[in-house]
C-alpha cells in the first residue's frame, strides 16, 4: 500500500449515537458500568456512578434556573468534581466555561466577566490556594452578597456560586445543597430536557492565550466535542483496559478532548493526582499499573532523573508520549521517528495526525496528514493566494472540529467569507500530503506545553510605576520548549531588580506566564533601537538569548 493510499482511504469515524454530552455519558455507563472511570487518590468513580452523580447535580442546576444556553463556570482541579460538574452542566444544554485554576485574581476577574457566567461551580481550595478568597479579590462585591441573590455591577450576569468543600461564605452555597434541591426533579423530566439538547448547541467555552484586554474563548458545540475525540481514536491505540495518567489540565483541550472525552469513548480509566511531583508520580504510575502516560517532555526528564526511577516497576506502560518511561524492550521502537500532530484550542486538539508506527523515508519532521473531515489551505499572507504543494505560508483550515465562534467576536472578524479559519501558524504540505509546521506567524510563546501571549505579560510589567516599557520573548530551552524572558526599562531615577519584578508579576499572572529571567535596563536608551525610532526587537531578542539561553 502506498503512502497516499494509507491516508486517502481513511474517512471520518463518528459515534453511532447522537453526539451530545448526555448520550455520551449514558452510553458509557451502559457499556462499562462498574468499570472505573476516574481515580484521584482513594476516590474512585465508576462509569455508572459518573452518570448517576452528574445526573443528580444536573437536576439541582435545573431547579436553580439553569437551562439551555446558561453559562456555568467550572473552577476545579482534575478529578471527580471536575468531570461530574462538566457532565452535569452540558448534559442539560448549559454551556460549561472551563476556568483556569492557575489564574490569579486579575485574570479571574476578566474571565468571569467576559464569559457572562450566571452560575459558578468552584472548589474552596486546592494546594494551598484559597479560591473563595481569590474570588473575593476578583469580585470584591461578592463579600456583601447573599447566595442565590447576587447582583454585582462588576459581573452583571453572575447570580449564584456553589462550592465543593468545607469553606463557607454567605455568597457561596454548598454543592451538596444544590444536589439536594434536585431531588424534586424526576428522571423523566431530566431525560426530556436532555432530549432537547442537539449536536448544534454550544457546549463549552475554552480559553486560550489572549491579551489582557481581549480574552479569547473558543465556542465549541456538542457534536464537535463528542465526534472529534471519537474520530481521532481511530488513529490511536486506546482500549477499555487502558489506564491513562495525565497531568494535563482538563480546562485545556489536551486534557479535555484528547484525554477525557477520548477515554469516555473507549472505557479507559483516567488517573489524576493533586499535583505533579516526580517521586509521588512514579509511585502513582507503579501502583495504579498505568498503561499510557500523556504528558510533556520536561516532565519525562524530571521523572527519569528522580533517584527512585531505576527501582520502579513501570512494566505496565505500553504507550507514552515520553519514550524514556517505556520498558526497555519498547524503547527502541519508540525511538523510531514518528509523525507529530498539530492542534489548537480552536480545533479541539489535533487537526493533523498520523497513526503509523514509522514514517516513510524522507518524511522526518512531518506532523502527519489532515485529520479526516478537516480541510487545509496554505496561503501567502501577503497576497492571500493559495500556494502550491511545497510552498510555505499561513495555515487556514475548516471542518467539523473547528469552533463555531470566538465568544463576543463577530464571525466576519474570525472567519473568511467562505468559512476558513486563519490559524496564525506557518507551515507547508508536500506532494504526498504530509504537513510540516514551521512556526508561528505571530509571537506566541510555548513553554512546558502551555501558551503565553507576550503582550499579556508586557502589560502587567508596564503597570509597575518604575517601568516605562517592557519586552517579552520566548527563548528556546531543551526541556521546556521555550522560557518566558523579559526585558524592562526603568523610568529616570527609578530602581528595581529582577527578583522584585518576578515577585510582583506572580501576584498578577499564572505561574507559567511569569518570566523565568528578567533583564533590567536603567533607561530606555540602553535598549537597542532602529534608525526609524522603533525598538530593534530582533537585536534585543538576540541579547536575551545570549544572556539567558540554556539556563
Amino acid at each position: 500500500m502506498t503512502d497516499d493510499e494509507i491516508d486517502v482511504s481513511r474517512t471520518t469515524d463518528f459515534p453511532s449515537f447522537t453526539p451530545t454530552s448526555a448520550t455520551l455519558v449514558r452510553h458509557a455507563a451502559a457499556q462499562w458500568g462498574a468499570h472505573t472511570a476516574i481515580v484521584l487518590g482513594d476516590d474512585r468513580l465508576s462509569y455508572r456512578e459518573l452518570d448517576e452523580r452528574s445526573a443528580e447535580l444536573a437536576k439541582g442546576l435545573l431547579v436553580s434556573g439553569v437551562g439551555k444556553g446558561t453559562h456555568v463556570g467550572l473552577l476545579a482541579p482534575n478529578g471527580p468534581e471536575w468531570v461530574v460538574g462538566w457532565f452535569a452542566i452540558t448534559r442539560i444544554g448549559a454551556v460549561a466555561v472551563l476556568l483556569n485554576t492557575y489564574n490569579k485574581a486579575p485574570e479571574l476577574r476578566r474571565t468571569l466577566r467576559h464569559s457572562d457566567q450566571a452560575v459558578l461551580l468552584t472548589v474552596d481550595r486546592h494546594l494551598g490556594h484559597d479560591y473563595l478568597e481569590r474570588l473575593e479579590q476578583a469580585a470584591p462585591e461578592l463579600a456583601g452578597g447573599t447566595h442565590d441573590h447576587l447582583r454585582l455591577a462588576s459581573h452583571p450576569y453572575l447570580r449564584s456560586v456553589w462550592n465543593w468543600g468545607s469553606g463557607t461564605r454567605p455568597w457561596a452555597g454548598p454543592v451538596a445543597d444544590l444536589v439536594r434541591r434536585g431531588a424534586e426533579v424526576t428522571d423523566e423530566l431530566l431525560y426530556e430536557v436532555e432530549s432537547e439538547v442537539h449536536p448544534a448547541d454550544p457546549m463549552v467555552l475554552v480559553y486560550s492565550s489572549g491579551s489582557t484586554a481581549d480574552p479569547k474563548a473558543a465556542v465549541h458545540v456538542q457534536g464537535a466535542v463528542v465526534r472529534h475525540a471519537h474520530n481521532l481514536n481511530q488513529m490511536r491505540d486506546l482500549q477499555p483496559d487502558d489506564v491513562l495518567y495525565t497531568p494535563m489540565p482538563l480546562f485545556w483541550v489536551g486534557g479535555f478532548s484528547f484525554t477525557l472525552v477520548a477515554a469516555m469513548h473507549t472505557g479507559a480509566t483516567l488517573v489524576f493526582e493533586e499535583q505533579f511531583e516526580p517521586g509521588a508520580t512514579l509511585e502513582l504510575i507503579e501502583r495504579e499499573r498505568v498503561t499510557q502516560v500523556l504528558g510533556w517532555p520536561h516532565m519525562a526528564k524530571a521523572l527519569v532523573d528522580h533517584p527512585t526511577f531505576p527501582d520502579r516497576d513501570l512494566s505496565s506502560i505500553r504507550n507514552s508520549s515520553m519514550a524514556a518511561l517505556l520498558p526497555q524492550h519498547l524503547q527502541a521502537a519508540a525511538d523510531v521517528p514518528k509523525a507529530n500532530s498539530l492542534g489548537m484550542t480552536e480545533t479541539l486538539g489535533p487537526h493533523t495526525f498520523d497513526p503509523r508506527e514509522e514514517l516513510p523515508p524522507g518524511k522526518i519532521g512531518s506532523f502527519g496528514h489532515s485529520v479526516p473531515g478537516v480541510e487545509h489551505r496554505i496561503v501567502d499572507p501577503v497576497t492571500g493566494e493559495e500556494v502550491p504543494a511545497g510552498g510555505e505560508g499561513e495555515v487556514w483550515l475548516r471542518g467539523y472540529p473547528v469552533m463555531v465562534a470566538l465568544h463576543k467576536r463577530e464571525r466576519s472578524d474570525t472567519f473568511t467569507a467562505d468559512g476558513w479559519y486563519r490559524t496564525g501558524d506557518a507551515g507547508r504540505f508536500d506532494e504526498d500530503g504530509h504537513f510540516y509546521f514551521t512556526g508561528r506567524m505571530g509571537d506566541l510563546i510555548k513553554t512546558s506545553g502551555m501558551n503565553v501571549t507576550p503582550r499579556e505579560v508586557e502589560e502587567v510589567l508596564e503597570e509597575m510605576d518604575e517601568v516605562v516599557t517592557a519586552f517579552v520573548v520566548g527563548i528556546d530551552h531543551p526541556d521546556r520548549g521555550q522560557d518566558v524572558v523579559a526585558a524592562v526599562a526603568l523610568r529616570p531615577g527609578a530602581s528595581l531588580d529582577g527578583d522584585t519584578v518576578r515577585a510582583r508579576t506572580k501576584e498578577e499572572l499564572a505561574s507559567y506566564k511569569v518570566p523565568r529571567h528578567i533583564a533590567v535596563f536603567e533607561t530606555q536608551t540602553d535598549l537597542p533601537w532602529l534608525d526609524s525610532g522603533k525598538l530593534d526587537r530582533r537585536r534585543l531578542t538576540a541579547i536575551l538569548e545570549e544572556r539567558f539561553g540554556g539556563h
